[in-house]
């Protein structure tokens, strides 16, 4: 085994996926690059390509690729000259065998991805234009750079959990490139290997439950696992899976997707007395040094884990967040004339539209034969032929304070969401973000704050913000539900941020009674749920409580205890949910 592939270490591991993914592109079928444009990413790229060779075809599929360029269309030259409809290949089928680079992967557009991801799925490209239909095979290995500036900016998860790798090269400078991995030749000799290398009946076993301790729920993720161990093996020679593969194969595989790092087996048999141990030994040395291959494979991921990451994966507050396809860019506001180009549409040039050129003649092409006389070479073209150019705007983010203020330590916890809330007030003139506040106490709700910028509006509101009584979960939850509601609809996208010790104790109709009070908590953070509002939920109680895990789930989003570091934690905590 090429020794770049055995020390852990960022760049290590980069290109270790990178040999393991040329000697099996079919089985892996890409990787996830976040990584910003500069010479750590053009030497990994350099090293990519020599590690495929260079007879294989490469496409690079630019930002806002349309769907004609990505599975191809009608060839408009083409058709015009021969006055019947010409299809042409797009970029999927033109990849076919090689490689396709996806630049700026996270804001490509949900059609896009969608697109790759049927590519990925079934090997090929069916395309239907006009009454034409083709079909041309397109298998390629995608290579999805993720150029985002912060972890709001990812690439969609329906394509990251169809690539095998996800490699991070941000922390990474010139300084730390050493060692690259095996060239083209042991890769070339690798593939002949590949089909002969066996591995034991219990590995996948074993990749399963790993995977489950891990908290990764994709079933591809232990078949992506079995088969990189399996190219590992090949690239060291073996003809069967060793314990180093698996341990690389898991580190790769799993380590950037793990999401909750549970301890070793919590229950141990007792340790035999001390006088037994010399006798029952017979001359062996002790087995204390030799570990199970599963604490050997999570010592290999903790070891490709940051320091910071791994303390949050032990405490289990790291949850898994809802990505959005398209990034930011995806979850905006249609517009007419402003914004991104997000395709095109069947409708007029007038009241501002804009027109598509190129995409009207596309439309009007296949009709020539039928509308212009024998020897006219002029395109005729109908109002239906017309093509919209639609825009996208980004939407803008409200964060919508949702604060239990009940209670005798309600002034404990309201400080600290008066700062937070500030704090976040100063980053919105940046953001172009707004925040709300909503209280819940006695026996109702109520809208403290409504979405502002204003720092000075904020202030005043906070500070007249009262504490005690009792605690109207659903009543809160319902308010924010509403005023969430009503921003959507004005294009708006809101992030719930909820506050409460997990204590519910009066109902709906302001009755008294926690198992009420509980269920109708319960059913409004399940209506919450159905509208697929982002957000979290910040357990203020001094110990967590099950309610609040329950609530959380019941709402679809991460539960977290409260920042011991106040205010200023919880602004951390909140402006990374919101991006």
């Amino acid at each position: 085994m090429n020794a770049s592939l055995a020390p852990p270490g960022l760049w290590a591991d980069a290109c270790a996926a990178a040999a393991l993914l040329a000697v099996d592109p079919r089985g892996l079928q890409g990787v996830v690059v976040r990584a910003r444009p500069g010479p750590v990413r053009e030497c990994w790229l350099e090293y990519l390509d020599e590690a495929f060779g260079p007879s294989l075809p490469r496409r690079r599929v630019p930002a806002g690729v349309t769907d004609d360029r990505l599975l191809g269309g009608l060839d408009l030259p083409a058709t015009l000259a021969a006055g019947r409809g010409v299809l042409q290949r797009g970029l999927l089928s033109e990849a076919h065998g090689g490689l396709l680079l996806l630049a700026t992967a996270e804001r490509a557009s949900r059609s896009a991805i969608a697109q790759v991801c049927a590519a990925l799925d079934t090997g090929e490209v069916i395309l239907e234009r006009d009454g034409l239909t083709d079909r041309h095979p397109a298998r390629s290995t995608v290579i999805a750079l993720d150029e985002g500036l912060d972890d709001d900016e990812r690439v969609a998860p329906s394509l990251a959990e169809r690539l095998a790798f996800l490699v991070d090269l941000d922390a990474l400078s010139v300084r730390d490139l050493d060692a690259l991995g095996p060239d083209s030749v042991t890769v070339e000799a690798a593939q002949r290997r590949l089909p002969s290398v066996t591995c034991a009946s219990d590995h996948l076993e074993l990749l399963c439950a790993m995977a489950v301790r891990l908290g990764i729920d994709s079933l591809r993720m232990p078949a992506f696992a079995l088969r990189a161990a399996r190219a590992a093996a090949a690239l060291a020679g073996r003809a069967v899976v060793a314990e180093a593969d698996l341990a690389l194969a898991v580190r790769l595989v799993f380590g950037p997707r793990a999401r909750v790092l549970e301890a070793a087996a919590t229950e141990q048999p007792p340790p035999s007395p001390p006088e037994s141990r010399p006798e029952e030994s017979s001359g062996e040395e002790p087995n204390g040094d030799q570990q199970p291959l599963e604490d050997q494979v999570l010592e290999a991921i903790e070891a490709a884990l940051p320091a910071g990451l791994l303390d949050a994966l032990r405490e289990g507050s790291l949850k898994a967040r809802t990505q959005r396809a398209g990034g930011r860019g995806e979850g905006g506001q249609a517009s007419r004339v402003r914004g991104r180009p997000a395709g095109v549409r069947a409708g007029r040039a007038e009241r501002g539209a804009r027109l598509d050129l190129v995409s009207t003649l596309r439309a009007a092409a296949p009709w020539q034969p039928l509308r212009r006389p024998a020897g006219v070479q002029r395109v005729y073209v109908q109002p239906e032929d017309c093509r919209i150019t639609r825009f996208r705007q980004r939407s803008p983010t409200t964060s919508i304070f949702v604060v239990d203020a009940s209670g005798s330590a309600a002034l404990h916890r309201l400080a600290e969401a008066k700062g937070a809330v500030e704090m976040l007030l100063a980053e919105c003139y940046v953001r172009r973000d707004q925040v709300a506040l909503i209280a819940f106490r006695a026996r109702g709700a109520e809208l403290l704050l409504p979405p502002t910028r204003s720092l000075v509006r904020a202030r005043r509101c906070l500070s007249a913000l009262p504490g005690g009584g009792g605690t109207p979960l659903a009543a809160g939850l319902d308010a924010a539900r509403e005023l969430a509601l009503s921003l959507a609809r004005r294009g708006g996208r809101p992030l719930l941020v909820v506050l409460t010790d997990g204590k519910p104790n009066v109902a709906r109709d302001g009755g008294a009674g926690r198992e009420r009070a509980a269920a109708d908590a319960l059913a409004s953070a399940r209506a919450l749920r159905a509208a697929g509002f982002d957000g979290l939920l910040v357990d203020t109680a001094p110990r967590p409580q099950a309610f609040s895990i329950e609530l959380a789930a019941a709402m679809g989003v991460a539960a977290l205890p409260l920042p011991t570091s106040g205010a200023a934690g919880l602004s951390r905590v909140v402006g990374a949910f919101a991006g």
